[in-house]
């Protein structure tokens, strides 16, 4: 642990967090003319508390970042269950594609997401000291890479789409609608990335809920999108399974255009500015902590690529859609996570960077906690209702019924296990720490999911045992993040002093 300097101890102290970081009289507006007066600050905060939104210099409560994190997620994971049931209509095939599709579209998200983690780490330390106008550039950096970034990943999905959906030993058909899929969501990549960048920088500066509010309206235009897109209801083309993903596209783009104009004209806490972001040691530092979650991400994938990869060429197209149809009944559990996720992501990296390490570490538990019960409780409903669940997705499909059932038993029970994933990993990062997550997930995704799957298929087990392998993943990597965290490592990752050299 490092001693804090005066200024920061100051700063700590006094009554508003960002005292010593506030501009003078004369220093009302930055060089470029776009950061808000103190006039402009004080109407700003009573805007906010007639909304009901924590102030500027105010550290939110986890269920004030939680809850509106876990509706505006909820959202997401209703139209996934509105798209599986379209496409379920389609048959199995069908569902294997989308599975097939969507697994490599977040394989390709993966630079997006490491920048996204860069964005949370750095906006919340600044925002935790107060730097109100790093935070802002840091936005602004963290966007523009992301943009730069989502082009590339753009030119890859379109090009290579047939070659790396090939590797899950799907069928022709299977394999071309999937292929199509891919090929439509990096058509979108782009405003993928103007989703992902904005929504974190609002969320580690304390606003959960203007996400929320965007994240609704891009919903409300994908279900209706959905059903018109797939099944080529009144006049537009039937799209079947690459209707799913135009439509995934085309209500991201609006809530990016809706992100874009807000944020100019100033309408978020985390303010839009014109120049003094494009610095060598501010984007460094992006990379720096990003970099760890890209290769995490990519490790990821690549764990479930070769997990899937047994499952198709082995036990076929049925226990291919039965593990995406589990996954996506679990979902809402995973919505939960996520929000308590955002929340220990959010007040560790605040607390850091008001040089509150006790705050921090309770942030952090008190996220486990909550997250383990919630996600638990809602694991275990899925699961006595898991066959219904599943008739009501996919039908009287014997056999796809049957596996499906077995994953949602398996995934269910894991739920708990999973929360100390979403939340211990998500305070870890939010401290800057993404290289121990990184090894955590080789660990366990590669080490034990993968390695026990292949011993199940090589032994020529049922399908049921391949799926078991995710029980000794997520014991592993639990455990490795809840001895991380104990260890205390995580709070010096990331100083308020290198925070400052990228700032001038």
């Amino acid at each position: 642990m490092t001693e804090e300097s005066d200024s920061e101890r100051s700063r700590r102290e006094s009554n508003h967090p960002g005292s010593a970081a506030q501009p003078t009289d004369g220093e009302a507006r930055d060089e470029f003319n776009v950061l808000p007066s103190r006039k402009d600050e004080a109407q700003a905060e009573a805007d906010r508390s007639v909304q009901g939104l924590p102030s500027m210099g105010e550290r939110p409560g986890i269920w004030q970042l939680a809850f509106p994190s876990i509706l505006g997620n909820l959202s997401f994971t209703l139209v996934g269950m509105v798209q599986t049931k379209f496409i379920g209509e389609l048959g199995s095939q069908a569902l294997a594609a989308v599975g097939a599709g969507q697994r490599v579209f977040f394989a390709m998200q993966a630079v997006l997401m490491a920048v996204s983690a860069g964005t949370t780490a750095l906006v919340a330390r600044a925002w935790g000291a107060g730097d109100y106008r790093e935070a802002s550039r840091v936005t602004m950096a963290s966007l523009a890479l992301a943009g730069m970034l989502s082009l590339g990943v753009t030119v890859f999905g379109l090009l290579f789409a047939p070659a790396v959906a090939g590797v899950f030993g799907l069928d022709p058909h299977t394999l071309e609608m999937a292929s199509g899929n891919i090929r439509w969501l990096s058509v979108f990549n782009l405003a993928f990335a103007v989703n992902f960048i904005l929504s974190a920088a609002l969320r580690a500066s304390g606003d959960a809920w203007s996400p929320l509010w965007i994240s609704g309206g891009v919903n409300v235009i994908n279900i209706p999108l959905l059903y018109l897109f797939v099944f080529g209801a009144y006049g537009f083309p039937q799209m079947g399974v690459a209707g799913a993903a135009v439509a995934a596209g085309l209500s991201f783009t609006a809530g990016a255009l809706t992100l874009i104009v807000l944020w100019v004209k100033q309408k978020f806490r985390v303010k839009h500015v014109g120049g003094g972001w494009w610095r060598r040691e501010r984007l460094k530092r992006l990379l720096d902590i990003g970099y760890p979650a890209a290769v995490e991400q990519g490790v990821f994938q690549l764990g479930f690529f070769a997990f899937l990869m047994l499952i198709g060429n082995f036990y076929g197209t049925e226990a291919f859609a039965a593990y995406n149809i589990g996954v996506n009944v679990l979902q809402i559990c995973m919505t939960v996570g996520f929000g308590f996720s955002i929340a220990g992501s959010t007040l560790v990296g605040q607390h850091l960077g008001a040089a509150d390490h006790d705050g921090a570490t309770r942030s952090g538990w008190r996220s486990m906690w909550l997250a383990m019960v919630a996600m638990g409780a809602l694991g275990g409903l899925i699961m006595f209702y898991a066959r219904p669940l599943t008739l009501f997705f996919i039908g009287d499909d014997p056999v796809t019924v049957q596996r499906t059932v077995e994953f949602i038993y398996l995934l269910g029970a894991m739920m708990p296990l999973l929360a100390v994933d979403f939340s211990i990993g998500g305070s870890l990062r939010g401290a800057g720490d993404t290289r121990f997550p990184l090894l955590a997930t080789m660990f366990s995704l590669i080490g034990m999911r993968c390695g026990l799957a292949a011993l199940a298929t090589w032994m020529g087990l049922p399908v049921v045992w391949v799926y078991a392998a995710l029980v000794g993943d997520y014991m592993v990597k639990a455990s490795m993040l809840i001895w991380r965290f104990q260890r205390g490592r995580w709070k010096t990752i990331v100083t308020m002093d290198e925070l400052r050299k990228s700032a001038v």
